[in-house]
């Protein structure tokens, strides 16, 4: 019989292992749009250069890891 804290670590590896996932798939590219591949609006240099191979702006980002995007 599995108890509260049983699920509770089965769910907290599942998510893990979502998350490594999730991350193995990102752009590993060093060099960044300069245009959102989802808006088309500029992104801005700061961005670019702190979030290297960037492709989307932060409002476009937002959605996308929200699962917004379509």
């Amino acid at each position: 019989m599995t108890d509260i804290a049983d699920l509770a670590q089965q769910r907290e590896g599942q998510f893990l292992a979502q998350s490594l996932a999730k991350q193995a798939q990102k752009n590993t590219a060093t060099v960044s749009n300069y245009y959102c591949k989802d808006c088309g609006e500029v992104i801005p240099q700061t961005r670019r250069e702190v979030v290297q191979g960037c492709t989307r702006c932060v409002v476009c980002q937002e959605y996308a890891e929200r699962g917004f995007n379509g």
